[in-house]
């Protein structure tokens, strides 16, 4: 399939979802994934509600980088949830405290639509464009862009990215449990809880059940 392919299928099933849900939302971590997914959607309406799930610990871009976006992009229907890391255990970061409080952030919906692609990591190739737990409904619109597909995307529609990529970061997630690439072999999420039994691994929304 082609990128252009593929972009015109995500769109679809945007819409499509859209249309189905009336009760959906879009998650958003302001990651270069999320930022492509939020382009889109909002390229098939602006009007859709977009949730963050940020920990106490992201890294001050981050928290910059959001405040800049939802200003710049005018994006109205915006709820940030902050979550506090308790543990001091790296293995634990963005684990429980994370799926609790996205319970919250989707409660009393039909769906959500999420960013997660198949080539991140081994622990989601077998994920679904649309999948369904408990009754709630996620939503995987570029499940098969690759992480070539995302940078061309984000190029071609000068979509605006988290300056920390610039410093050699593949995968974003907080300043506790992220790390910049360190061999140009190394799978896109190597970084992320690197040194601990969780590596590429999950922290969990995508991977249990959020009702």
């Amino acid at each position: 399939m082609t990128f252009v392919e593929k972009v015109a299928d995500a769109k679809a099933l945007v819409k499509e979802s859209l249309e189905k849900y009336p009760k959906i939302t879009v998650g958003c971590s302001f990651g270069k994934d999320s930022m492509t997914l939020l382009h889109l959607v909002r390229s098939v309406s602006v009007d859709v509600p977009v949730f963050s799930l940020l920990a106490d610990t992201e890294f001050q871009e981050t928290y910059d980088f959001e405040k800049r976006m939802v200003a710049q992009w005018n994006i109205k229907n915006y709820q940030r949830y902050i979550f506090t890391q308790e543990s001091t255990d790296v293995a634990s970061c963005c684990g429980a405290p994370k799926i609790e409080i996205a319970k919250k952030a989707v409660e009393g919906l039909d769906a959500w639509i999420s960013g997660v692609r198949k080539t991140e990591g081994i622990t989601r190739v077998d994920f679904q464009y649309i999948e369904e737990k408990n009754g709630l409904v996620k939503v995987n619109p570029i499940l098969d862009f690759t992480e070539l597909d995302v940078w061309r995307y984000l190029a071609v529609n000068n979509v605006p990215v988290n300056p920390k990529y610039s410093e050699g970061f593949r995968s974003l997630g907080c300043a506790r449990c992220s790390f910049p690439e360190e061999d140009e072999n190394e799978s896109e999420r190597a970084g992320r809880w690197k040194g601990t039994t969780k590596v590429c691994g999950e922290c969990g929304i995508h991977t249990q059940p959020l009702r």
